[in-house]
C-alpha cells in the first residue's frame, strides 16, 4: 500500500452556490446540511480520514463563516498527531487581488501553501458530493501506472452523457482524449470507452491525483495568463494533449454531484428508503461531523414511514412519510410530512421576532424543503410544484418544482403555498 503521509488532500468549497439557492444564501456550499445531521463538507473530509491521509486542506471564498466554524469544531487532533485540516481562505496579496476564477485558479493561489506541506501527491477534491472512496486504492492505482495525474472515472449512461466531462480511456486505462459535456452525436461515437450498450462512456468525478512536480507546472504563470482556471474543462485536457501520462481509475460504487436543489433534494429523501442506495451505517467507513450532546428525540402517538429523524427532536401526534427530520427539530400535533427535508434547528426556543422555532399544529407540508431555524404557523399548507416550476415567492422559492423555506423565515399561521 502507498505511504498515505505523502499525499496532501486539497477539497475545493466551491463558488456562490448558486444552484443550490437560497440555500446557499446565507452559507458555502460545502456548509450546506444533509442527512438530517451532517454537513457536506463532512464527506471528502471522513473519506481521507478513512483512507489514511490526514494533511487536509479546503479551500473557501463564499459566506464561509459557518463553515470554519464547524470544521474548526468537528476535525481537531490531538498534539501526538501530525494530522490537520486547515481552512485555506480566499485571500488579496501582492500578486493576486481578485477572486477564485475557478477550481485550478484557487489551487493556482495556494500553491506557495501547498508546497510548504513537502507532500509528494495532491489530491483534488469537490466539496458537494455524496459517496465513499478509499482514496488509498487509487493512490496504489497512481502509483502503479506512474502516473503524472490520476482522474476518478465513473460509467455514464448514454442519454447523461452531455451533462460530464467525457474520458476517452484506451485498455491500459491511459485517458487518451477529453470532451467537455460532449453533444455532438460525432464526438460520442468516438468517445466509447466501454463494452456496455447503456453506459457506454466514462465520466470524470471531478476527483484528481496530481503529481507534485505536475501540479506545480500547470499553476506556472504562463497557464494563468492563458486562463486556464479550471481543471476539467482547461488543465486536463491541454494535459493529455502534451503526452502527460493521465490515467483513469475506475470507480462503480454510489457516487451522486449534489449541486443543484433537485438533485440535492432527490439525494436527501433517498436515504430514507428501506435499502437506501447510500448508507451512512458503515462501522468500518464513518462518516464524521460535529458530536453534539443532545437528547434522544421525543416522538410521542406519531406514524413515520420512511423517515431519518436527528437527534434532539420533539414530535408530536404527527404523521411523518419519505422526509428527513433534522437536528433540534419540533413538530406539532395534527401536521402531516411528506416528501420533505426539515433541516431543524441550531437551537430552541424563539426567533427574534419572537416566532417560535420549528413547525406547528395541524399543517400539511409536502415536496419541500425547510431550511434551519424557520418557524412555520399553525395550518400552513404546503403543496407540490411542477418540476419545473422557478418562483420566487414572499415567504418562499421554488426551484426545479421543490418549494423552498429559507433560514429564518416566519411563515404566518394559516398561509397556503400551492400552484
Amino acid at each position: 500500500m502507498p505511504n498515505m503521509d505523502e499525499f496532501l488532500a486539497v477539497i475545493l468549497g466551491g463558488g456562490q452556490g448558486k444552484r443550490l439557492f437560497p440555500l446557499t444564501a446565507e452559507r458555502a456550499k460545502p456548509a450546506v446540511p444533509i442527512a438530517g445531521k451532517y454537513r457536506l463538507i463532512d464527506i471528502p473530509i471522513s473519506n481521507c480520514i478513512n483512507s489514511g491521509i490526514f494533511k487536509i486542506s479546503v479551500l473557501t471564498q463564499f459566506l464561509s463563516v459557518s463553515l470554519h466554524r464547524h470544521i474548526s469544531r468537528t476535525y481537531v487532533f490531538d498534539n501526538f498527531h501530525s494530522g490537520s485540516v486547515q481552512i485555506w481562505a480566499a485571500e488579496q496579496s501582492m500578486e493576486n487581488t481578485d477572486w477564485y476564477q475557478g477550481t485550478a485558479d484557487a489551487v493556482r493561489k495556494q500553491r506557495s501553501e501547498i508546497l510548504t506541506t513537502r507532500a509528494k501527491h495532491v489530491l483534488i477534491l469537490a466539496g458537494d458530493h455524496l459517496y465513499r472512496m478509499d482514496y488509498a486504492k487509487m493512490a496504489e492505482f497512481h502509483l502503479d501506472n506512474n502516473a503524472d495525474i490520476t482522474v476518478a472515472v465513473q460509467p455514464i449512461l448514454k442519454e447523461d452523457a452531455h451533462r460530464f466531462g467525457i474520458l476517452k480511456s484506451s485498455e491500459d486505462g491511459r485517458i487518451t482524449r477529453f470532451a467537455e459535456k460532449p453533444k455532438d452525436p460525432v464526438v460520442l461515437g468516438e468517445m466509447v470507452s466501454r463494452d456496455d450498450p447503456a453506459s457506454p462512456f466514462l465520466g470524470s468525478m471531478g476527483i484528481y491525483i496530481f503529481r507534485m512536480d505536475v501540479l506545480m507546472d500547470v499553476l506556472r504563470h504562463d497557464y494563468a495568463e492563458r486562463k486556464m482556471d479550471d481543471f476539467g474543462g482547461d488543465i486536463i485536457p491541454s494535459l493529455i494533449e502534451r503526452g502527460k501520462r493521465v490515467f483513469g481509475f475506475n470507480f462503480e460504487g454510489y457516487w451522486r454531484d449534489i449541486g443543484t436543489i433537485r438533485t440535492f433534494y432527490e439525494t436527501n429523501l433517498e436515504l430514507t428508503e428501506d435499502d437506501p442506495p447510500f448508507d451512512f451505517f458503515d462501522p468500518k467507513h464513518p462518516i464524521f461531523t460535529h458530536p453534539r450532546y443532545l437528547p434522544a428525540s421525543h416522538i410521542s402517538g406519531c406514524s413515520l414511514k420512511e423517515a431519518l429523524v436527528a437527534e434532539g427532536s420533539h414530535i408530536r401526534n404527527s404523521t411523518i412519510q419519505h422526509s428527513i427530520i433534522g437536528l433540534r427539530s419540533q413538530i406539532g400535533a395534527g401536521t402531516q410530512i411528506k416528501d420533505t427535508i426539515v433541516m431543524g434547528g441550531d437551537w430552541y426556543g424563539n426567533l427574534r421576532n419572537g416566532a417560535p422555532l420549528g413547525i406547528g399544529r395541524n399543517c400539511s407540508i409536502e415536496c419541500a424543503i425547510i431550511d434551519k431555524n424557520a418557524s412555520i404557523g399553525d395550518n400552513v399548507i404546503i403543496e407540490p410544484f411542477p418540476n419545473d416550476a422557478e418562483i420566487d415567492g414572499d415567504y418562499y422559492y421554488v426551484r426545479e418544482g421543490v418549494v423552498i423555506i429559507p433560514k429564518h423565515t416566519t411563515i404566518p399561521a394559516g398561509t397556503v403555498i400551492k400552484p
